[in-house]
């Protein structure tokens, strides 16, 4: 059993930071501290000691929101590698192949396009349609209370550092596993009828290439204490790591605001869209003044107990008010 486990641990906690395909590859990370280093010696006027002191501050690594990062994210690695997929994308792509099989009397509808085209093609509607498929479960883990229990353990870091990023519920972790399973294999089953053997992903280093790329310019920074902003028409489209970190403010103003990952363009055309401002100073944590947790019991399972508490209440209201109606008239006369 243990030896099963630390295989487990080995694969999922490891490939984090060797593949390519992983946002914590250190590659992108290396990447980031780069950027972060230019930005702060070339647009903020820091000296080079200076600079390096900020990036690597002890607030952001060693704080106790930090470490409750790192075992998060160790624990998660083992919980999440144990468990088996519910739904494959695979299965997804061929159950929705079959159907339009059937439905179009198993004709690709689209033949005379070259290789290099469907492939350009599928590797961007695959990033737009997935990306926006991260905007919309992520607003909805903000809207929904009993998913609000289980995302609000990501917001509850207090400081900022690339490992928040996994800073994740297992039920948060569930359902967006399940979201990529759905979107990927909705994807696949499209275009393979459509285009046959000829759908293939343009690719870096064995990931997809505009995810390596945005991974690759720092995206990284999303979750740090490094506030690099763009321009503000390219913020339109593009969500820059200030813009994130205005989404883990506690500031009223900023609450529900910029849930989008890689594309901002989501958050402007649903009024949900906050540029960064130049020298923004934010605090992160949850709203409301509500207390952050950093203990793994209480990041575990207080959520539970939310959920738990949300979903029951309806009930024992429902019962509540049943008991106190009047009975009918006819049944008072028995």
């Amino acid at each position: 059993m243990f030896e099963v486990a630390a295989q487990w641990f080995t694969d999922d906690w490891a490939v984090n930071f060797s593949s390519p395909q992983k946002r914590l590859f250190w590659g992108h990370l290396f990447a980031a501290f780069f950027i972060a280093f230019i930005w702060l010696v070339w647009a903020k006027r820091q000296r080079t000691r200076s600079a390096l002191k900020h990036i690597f501050s002890r607030e952001a690594w060693a704080s106790k929101s930090a470490r409750a990062d790192y075992l998060m994210f160790t624990i998660n690695s083992i919980v999440m590698g144990a468990m088996p997929r519910l739904v494959g994308s695979s299965a997804v792509a061929y159950l929705l192949f079959e159907t339009m099989h059937a439905v179009f009397d198993g004709r690709p509808l689209i033949t005379l396009i070259p290789p290099w085209v469907v492939a350009t093609l599928f590797t961007l509607v695959l990033f737009v349609v997935d990306d926006f498929a991260r905007y919309a479960v992520h607003r909805l883990m903000h809207a929904v209370p009993v998913l609000w229990a289980f995302h609000k353990v990501h917001h509850s870091a207090t400081s900022l550092n690339p490992v928040t990023v996994l800073r994740t519920h297992p039920v948060e972790g569930i359902i967006f596993s399940i979201r990529g399973a759905l979107v990927q294999g909705a994807c696949i089953g499209v275009f393979v009828f459509c285009f046959g053997d000829k759908v293939s992903l343009v690719m870096i280093l064995g990931a997809n290439a505009i995810k390596f790329g945005f991974n690759a310019i720092g995206s990284n920074l999303r979750h740090s204490h490094i506030a690099i902003g763009f321009w503000k028409p390219l913020e339109k489209v593009v969500m820059s790591p200030a813009q994130h970190q205005i989404h883990h403010s506690v500031d009223r103003a900023h609450y529900d605001k910029n849930f989008g990952v890689a594309l901002s363009c989501w958050d402007l055309m649903f009024d949900s869209l906050v540029h960064s401002t130049a020298n923004q100073s934010l605090k992160f944590g949850l709203r409301n003044n509500e207390r952050n947790p950093h203990s793994l019991k209480q990041l575990y399972f207080r959520p539970f107990l939310e959920a738990g508490a949300l979903l029951v209440k309806p009930i024992t209201r429902l019962l509540k008010d049943t008991r106190s109606k009047p009975l009918p008239q006819a049944l008072n006369k028995s």
